[in-house]
């Protein structure tokens, strides 16, 4: 089981080294038993280093009087060190482009709100450079710099890529001028570290025709295009990565999820990667995999967004993740990688309905999902049910048929004794329904006796919102209220473990399981 799940990313940097935006890294950090990788945006974007929505700063690089560069680090580091103090790794974004390279900078900076117009956040940053040498010599220095930094070893860990979503507003050139700096990139970061690893290019989901014509393009162009700084055919590639995006709506007042959207996302990019032999083998990065796509959009001015506070997103991503693993199985491509474009919002209101895993420090309940899948170790195993969808259904029709997706995910770890199996209960109509009994058989056990002990996400465990709500939903909750909430945040075990016999291999468990829900049922022995 490739902990495709382990990896996170987010819009505003500067978040990363501020009071929760740590606090949440580290909770990230110790729910995997690997490395979690994290993405952001805007790592040479010029500025203050002051975020705000959407935006983020690190002033790297800015040129003197007589336009000679000048590099600080100062930013960049402070962002990289949080991550390599909990051990997560970055998947370092080369991007955006230096006020002082960009060759059209005005206007350069925004202030984008909730309900905007998005092309309000398409400015300076977004264009190519007026000097690729210089672009490349930033880049190479920032590699440099890291080596020295963190040493090579560590280094080597990474995955740098180029830039985000350039078939899209993200980038203000072509085709050709990506293809352009993507050769410039590589060629530096290999210059500064010959054993680095390099990809993209991080296009919106494979299954919109500019996505697919832009996929297509840049693997031509690393395949047989002439290479614009070493003049030979082809271009280093040593991973792919596209987006997937579902698209919920609000439909006669209640929130209808579109998990099929999201799934037709990654089958398309998939079968893409796989039709070229060069490339059919390197791993697949799904650089932003989530129910929808504006993060920074809360649900006062996106009702459909009223998902995210509560169980429909735990339940919606528990459903996704395991499809994700079976369309590579059927396309037969090697998933590294689902980036959650979920992070935190510092200073917001509490439970504004933005795509996060935290609201002011405290847990929602999709956080507690990534617990489970940290529980979850060693191979997959078969899983069959008769209430399950199967995953080509789910990905071309969604979850709509009057009965929910009661279906599950499960894994063997021999080095531990241990085994887990992750049962939800989802449905893209997030509408009251009453609970699914589901009867769990579990064959193959090498024991006489285990332990089973079942973690529980539903309207009244590992559920921080359910409490607030109860609380009034305070803007200004006291410190207790806090504490209160904390707790409700982590994750919940429901009932005490059990010791379980085993006959003729196998064990037989039973619950009720509420609409929306998520249970962990981890066993021992």
């Amino acid at each position: 089981m490739e902990p495709i799940w382990a990896w996170f990313g987010y819009d505003e940097p500067n978040y990363t080294y501020m009071k929760d935006g740590k606090k949440l890294l580290s909770e990230l950090a110790a729910l995997s038993p690997v490395p979690v990788y994290v993405r952001a945006h805007s790592l040479l974007v010029t500025g203050d280093g002051k975020p705000a929505l959407k935006w983020g700063s690190t002033n790297a690089y800015t040129e003197d009087a007589k336009g000679k560069p000048v590099y600080n680090w100062t930013i960049i580091d402070k962002i990289f060190d949080t991550y390599i103090e909990r051990k997560m790794k970055p998947l370092a974004q080369i991007g955006f482009m230096p006020e002082a390279l960009s060759s059209k900078p005005q206007p350069y900076t925004h202030d984008w709100q909730p309900g905007q117009s998005y092309e309000k956040i398409f400015t300076g940053w977004r264009y190519p450079p007026k000097d690729y040498g210089k672009w490349a010599e930033l880049v190479y220095q920032w590699v440099r710099h890291s080596v020295k930094r963190y040493g090579k070893k560590e280094v080597e860990s990474w995955y740098w890529e180029l830039w985000n979503e350039p078939n899209g507003g993200y980038w203000g050139g072509t085709v050709d001028e990506y293809n352009k700096l993507y050769d410039y990139s590589v060629d530096a970061v290999r210059r500064a570290l010959p054993t680095a690893r390099v990809g993209g290019p991080h296009v919106t989901g494979p299954a919109g025709k500019s996505s697919v014509a832009f996929l297509k393009a840049f693997l031509e162009h690393c395949r047989n295009g002439k290479n614009y700084v070493t003049g030979k055919t082809g271009s280093p590639l040593d991973f792919v990565a596209f987006h997937a995006k579902g698209a919920p709506r609000l439909v006669d007042g209640h929130v209808r999820m579109n998990l099929g959207t999201q799934l037709r996302d990654i089958s398309s990019g998939f079968q893409i990667v796989s039709s070229y032999p060069e490339f059919s083998k390197l791993p697949i990065i799904i650089g932003e995999s989530d129910p929808e796509g504006c993060a920074a959009c809360g649900m006062k001015t996106n009702p459909e967004n009223a998902y995210r506070n509560g169980t429909l997103y735990s339940s919606y991503t528990a459903a996704a993740f395991a499809r994700k693993y079976e369309l590579a199985d059927i396309h037969h491509v090697h998933l590294k990688g689902a980036v959650s474009w979920s992070f935190e919002f510092e200073d917001q209101p509490w439970f504004y309905g933005f795509r996060d895993l935290a609201t002011n420090g405290v847990d929602k309940p999709v956080l507690n999902v990534f617990r489970m899948y940290g529980m979850m170790r060693g191979n997959r195993v078969e899983v069959s049910g008769n209430m399950a969808y199967q995953t080509l259904a789910v990905r071309d029709s969604s979850v709509r048929r009057a009965e929910p997706d009661v279906n599950a995910l499960a894994t063997r770890d021999t080095a531990s004794n241990s085994a887990a199996v992750m049962v939800w209960n989802y449905h893209d109509d997030n509408l009251p329904a009453p609970a699914s009994t589901v009867d769990l058989a579990i064959k193959g056990l090498p024991a006489k006796q285990v332990t089973v002990t079942q973690y529980r996400i539903d309207g009244e465990h590992s559920n921080s919102y359910a409490v607030w709500l109860k609380m009034g939903s305070p803007q200004q909750p006291t410190a207790e209220q806090v504490k209160e909430l904390e707790k409700a945040g982590q994750l919940a075990q429901f009932e005490s473990p059990a010791s379980v016999k085993v006959v003729n291999g196998g064990i037989q468990l039973k619950t009720d399981l509420p609409r929306q829900g998520v249970s962990l049922y981890k066993l021992t022995w």
